[in-house]
């Protein structure tokens, strides 16, 4: 009888809160599909008694480290640490950091957490995010026409969670459920802020994923809203309505939310750079 392997041990290792190195190590790992992984994480460490508690548990499960530590004495005690063991260890940002240092002809301040400081970043964030929140889903309609950005779709098109990763990089975003039968207030389509961006799914997709979240939800409604049919039709129509006012289109069947957020923000920034040209 065969055994499957052992999966392998990746550390993570942070002197902030480890949304840095964790992206970075994702976003590489989607490219080794299949392979079983075991992440460690170990986050605010900023002290040489903290890094020797993970030193510890990277001698408990040997495996590869992926730092992003500033400070050179906690650091070095993980270098020289993981060169005694053998174990392989990547500063996730020293090429980075390189690089500007010779193209900026200075040396970093080194501060820990910087990328968290509460400057007007951080505030105009947290303020699209409250925006946000308030105009999901066709709430506050009169003071949707202040978005940056305004995101129409079907129902489970994935317009929400669309909206809040675009929220998180501090874009005031409305999202509007087209509904069958309901037309939009004019003031809405002539408004001149926003970017309308359509967002539709492959209608067999729509209809499979409407039909669990019934099954999930114990949800009562008819049985028309999973109804491959009438999705078929809603999808259709939907599309209409986005060729009519020349809105852009996306189809989210095989994207992923960060996809269409990117692509979101593409447009945007050429819509931008169009009228500034």
């Amino acid at each position: 009888m065969m055994t499957e392997p052992a999966p392998f041990n990746l550390h993570l290792v942070s002197d902030s809160s480890g949304e840095t190195v964790t992206n970075i190590a994702r976003a590489c790992l989607v490219q080794y599909s299949g392979t079983a992984v075991t992440e460690h994480s170990w986050w605010l460490v900023r002290t040489t008694g903290q890094m020797n508690r993970v030193i510890e548990g990277i001698r408990a499960a040997p495996g590869l480290v992926i730092y992003t530590l500033l400070n050179p004495d906690v650091r070095g005690l993980l270098d020289r640490a993981c060169r005694e063991m053998k174990i392989p260890a990547v500063s996730a940002l020293d090429p980075v950091m390189q690089a500007l240092g010779r193209y900026f002809k200075r040396e970093a301040s080194g501060e820990i957490g910087r990328q968290h400081v509460l400057d007007d970043g951080y505030f105009h964030r947290i303020d699209a995010m409250h925006f946000t929140m308030q105009h999901d889903d066709g709430q506050s309609m009169e003071t949707m026409v202040d978005a940056d950005m305004i995101i129409l779709g079907v129902s489970r098109t994935s317009k929400t969670p669309t909206c809040m990763y675009l929220a998180n990089r501090g874009y005031k975003v409305g999202n509007i459920p087209l509904v069958p039968g309901l037309t939009l207030p004019d003031y809405i389509i002539a408004a001149p802020k926003p970017l309308f961006v359509g967002l539709t799914r492959e209608p067999k997709s729509l209809s499979d994923i409407r039909q669990s979240r019934l099954r999930i939800m114990n949800e009562t409604r008819g049985e028309s809203y999973a109804d491959i049919d009438i999705v078929r039709e809603e999808v259709a129509e939907s599309r209409r309505l986005f060729t009519k006012h020349g809105w852009p289109v996306i189809d989210v069947t095989r994207r992923s939310i960060e996809e269409t957020a990117a692509t979101i923000i593409q447009l945007h920034n050429q819509r931008h750079s169009t009228v500034a040209s």
